[in-house]
């Protein structure tokens, strides 16, 4: 057994401070201590634990803490408050404060003053105050006399005074009892006078107060009352026999008219301060224009699991051994082994490819930080660039960690394809991307994944290794893949047992897990809305149907006539399907309404997914799309096709377009491959190959057509019994599936299902006619009571003949009104 240092520090320790009993109780407790801390850390390396280790930098933008309140929320909150603040106090300044006084068309007033510049001001109270030069006012109005005192006129601080019931006679102005007030209470009226030097006696006179003692003078100093000013006056650096007129206009301001004077800045400053929040929220949602640069990625919390993943294997191993060099990278490093730096995912729509990222979060354990290709681009110039930045510091702040950038092509398409400003905005992002996948700071832990389902728009500076190291290609499902994918799908749901998903497999061919999992969702909603408590197989065959084609429309009226064209053109594919060596199974023919199609034939690979296709397969494929257009022309005629064709058309166009200018199937045209096998063509691009060449392509696709055409034509004219037979049936049941197909086929007559509805509305028929038969024999014979009641009314009744008459009543008789009484 080896020590460490540590420990062989604690083991002397223990032998020195303890007694020779207790030394070997304590060592052994000691080594079972010991043993535990092993044990505990040789558990931790076989099972890492699900969050990074606690001496890595954490991301403080993403709290571990998930009821810890983010620091965006925090700083709103604090905004909030402040601002409420702000608004209360403006509140209560405009409150406290009152409002300023205009003094306009005002009886002026001046002081005649015999004394010094410096003088006191005594109230009744005797209390006193020495002021000098100090700003006041006095002006009157109406029946009124203000006494407004401005103390410093920065702050705006004022007292005043409102006197009423003043009398002028000669120039001299009186007022009454100075508790009489208009505006505010005593005590205010008091503080007004006392700092405007005034008294007022018990009979109600105004005195100037001139004792230096702070004593009321005998004798009366009025204001003397000038008329012809039409403002109000000033008193500032009185002195001895001085009187002072002042100009006709004079304003100051309060607090409160301060306020509302710097309100409409602070509203403006506002709307400025909420538009560029507007702003920034509609750029990319952050709070303000300020932050429009940060990164939109989001810390994902994903409960899927690679368990929940069904469908694609081998895919699924790739990822998982990503995994786990994120759980236990010491084991990876001791073979010398290097991660994958990145990795894409590519494949059609729906086929699982975030599904698997998802999984991939949920299994690693580690910071996930998903984040759109459309997220990095935004209005301003440079901002692609600058999240991409923020993207990866936070990435590498929470290392090891993952980054996925779901649809990758909106971000990463090949530079220099079109010239444009957006073009250059675009490759400034893509430009920082490929830097900090593959720059100079290559040892940060960070795994980029991708997703995208255009890998040939990408560009190659992005996918070469050391930037993307793996493709993993995310096919559509095989059969065996399907049945497991709707195993996972169906855990769920009540299926009923007789439901064979292996059967449901092979008729949904091309299906993606996306589909696949719609199908049964279809399902379970037309088996809730039938009130049935299971899902049967009635159920995911209409279900297959909405998905293909859309839902029916039985309300849709259709007459007869275009019924039976419909199901002619159903059939002349069926047929020429069925006779066609390589061609698909016919799984089903319906004549129901869905969506855009009157109608279609559901065929499925012979042998399924086949990885490569022949030429004849092709040519087999052509001829059974063009079979509904034969059909027409054979039981209708030329003249009478339908437009029920251009869908066949525009697939069979592509087919032959393909053979002739892709796969190098055309004889005549030769090998060379005239457009990309991905289809992406550049508009702007001229053609890589002349004029002559082009004609020899398009009478080359109008050869295959001919061919193709004739052969179908050939094959319904001598099978349109069997044509016929299915238009039969078709118009019995409008869905007919394969057993009745083969049945068509194989014998030569209708199923057994279409006989019976043919019997059942044969019955239904002759009822009918019973019916009609009835009804037209009872008018019949109650026209004919009518007829006789009228016959027996016209006639002439008589006792003593017996002989029927029929000429006309005479007058009445005795014995005749005798008679008619009996």
């Amino acid at each position: 057994m080896e020590f460490n240092k540590l420990e062989l520090l604690i083991i002397r320790a223990l032998k020195l401070n303890t007694n020779s009993n207790k030394k070997n109780s304590f060592y052994n407790k000691f080594l079972n201590l010991r043993n535990k801390v092993l044990n505990i850390q040789k558990n931790s390396l076989d099972q890492p634990s699900d969050a990074p280790s606690n001496n890595k930098k954490r991301n403080l933008d993403q709290p571990d803490n998930p009821n810890q309140k983010e620091p965006g929320k925090a700083r709103k909150i604090i905004w909030s408050f402040i601002i409420i603040i702000l608004v209360l106090g403006v509140l209560a300044l405009i409150i406290l404060s009152g409002f300023s006084f205009s003094a306009t068309s005002l009886n002026a007033a001046s002081f005649t003053e015999n004394g010094t510049s410096s003088f006191k001001i005594t109230t009744n109270t005797n209390q006193t105050r020495t002021i000098g030069g100090a700003p006041s006012t006095i002006y009157q109005r109406d029946s009124t006399l203000y006494v407004i005192y401005i103390e410093n006129s920065f702050s705006g601080y004022y007292y005043s005074a409102i006197i009423t019931d003043i009398s002028v006679s000669n120039n001299t102005a009186s007022v009454g009892n100075g508790s009489n007030t208009t505006g505010g209470s005593t005590s205010n009226l008091q503080k007004g006078l006392q700092i405007a030097n005034l008294l007022v006696d018990g009979s109600g006179n105004v005195y100037k107060n001139k004792d230096n003692n702070g004593s009321t003078t005998s004798g009366t100093t009025t204001f003397s009352l000038n008329s012809n000013l039409t403002s109000a006056m000033k008193l500032q650096g009185w002195s001895s026999n001085q009187s002072m007129s002042l100009p006709t206009s004079y304003s100051f301001y309060t607090a409160a008219s301060l306020v509302l004077s710097i309100l409409p800045f602070i509203l403006l400053i506002g709307i400025i301060y909420y538009s560029m929040r507007k702003m920034g929220q509609a750029g990319g949602g952050q709070d303000n224009v300020f932050s429009i640069g940060k990164s939109q990625a989001k810390l994902a919390k994903s409960t899927v699991l690679f368990s929940d993943v069904a469908g694609i294997e081998e895919e699924k191993e790739e990822l998982i051994e990503i995994v786990d060099y994120l759980k236990r990278p010491d084991r990876y490093a001791a073979m010398g082994a290097r991660v994958p730096k990145g990795v894409i995912l590519y494949g059609p729509p729906g086929t699982g490819k975030t599904l698997l990222a998802k999984a991939v979060a949920g299994e690693a354990k580690v910071p996930f930080f998903q984040v759109s290709g459309s997220a990095f681009e935004d209005m301003l110039v440079g901002v692609g660039a600058k999240r991409v930045r923020d993207l990866f510091n936070k990435a590498v702040k929470s290392a090891p960690a993952i980054i996925f950038i779901d649809e990758i092509d909106s971000v990463g398409s090949k530079r220099g394809k079109f010239e444009t400003t957006a073009g250059s905005l675009a490759d400034q992002t893509l430009n920082q991307l490929l830097a900090e996948m593959d720059g100079f700071n290559t040892k940060t832990g960070v795994i980029v994944m991708a997703a995208t389902n255009r890998l040939d728009v990408l560009d190659d500076a992005l996918l070469r290794p050391g930037r993307f190291d793996r493709h993993i290609q995310v096919n559509l499902p095989d059969i065996k893949e399907r049945v497991a994918i709707l195993k996972i799908h169906s855990r769920n749901k009540n299926i009923s047992e007789t439901v064979d998903l292996e059967d449901i497999a092979r008729r949904t061919p091309g299906f993606s897990g996306a589909q696949l999992e719609n199908v049964l969702n279809e399902a379970t909603l037309l088996a809730v809305r039938r009130n049935k408590k299971s899902i049967y197989t009635e159920e995911l065959d209409e279900a297959i149907d909405r998905v293909i084609a859309g839902p029916a429309k039985k309300t849709r009226v259709i007459s007869l006539e275009e019924k039976r064209q419909i199901a002619f053109h159903e059939a002349g594919h069926a047929i020429v399907g069925m006779y066609t060596k390589g061609s698909e199974v016919v799984e089903k023919i319906t004549i129901i309404p869905r969506g855009q199609a009157a109608g279609y034939t559901l065929s499925v690979p012979e042998i399924q997914e086949l990885s490569i296709q022949k030429k004849s397969d092709l040519l087999g494929m052509v001829a059974g799309l063009l079979g509904g257009r034969a059909s027409e022309e054979i039981n209708f005629g030329k003249e009478f096709i339908s437009t029920g064709a251009a869908n066949d058309l525009y697939k069979a166009t592509n087919i032959v377009r393909a053979m002739v200018t892709q796969f190098g199937m055309s004889p005549n045209v030769g090998l060379a491959q005239y457009y990309p096998s991905e289809g992406t063509v550049n508009p702007y691009q001229s053609k890589n190959f002349s004029e002559s060449t082009s004609q020899l392509i398009d009478k080359e696709i109008e050869r295959i057509f001919k061919e193709r055409y004739e052969y179908a034509y050939k094959i319904i004219k001598e099978h349109n019994k069997e044509v016929e037979l299915i238009v039969e049936s078709l118009l019995l049941l409008e869905t007919i599936v394969k057993p009745q197909i083969d049945f068509i086929h194989k014998y030569k007559q209708l199923p057994k299902e279409a006989l019976e509805k043919k019997k059942e509305l044969e019955e239904k028929k002759k009822a009918e006619d019973l019916i009609r038969k009835a009804k037209k024999e009872s008018e019949a014979s109650s026209k004919e009571e009518k007829e006789m009641d009228v016959e027996k009314k016209v006639q002439k009744p008589s006792a003593s003949s017996t002989e029927p008459t029929s000429k006309p009543k005479k007058a009445p008789s005795k014995e005749s009104s005798s008679d008619k009484k009996k």
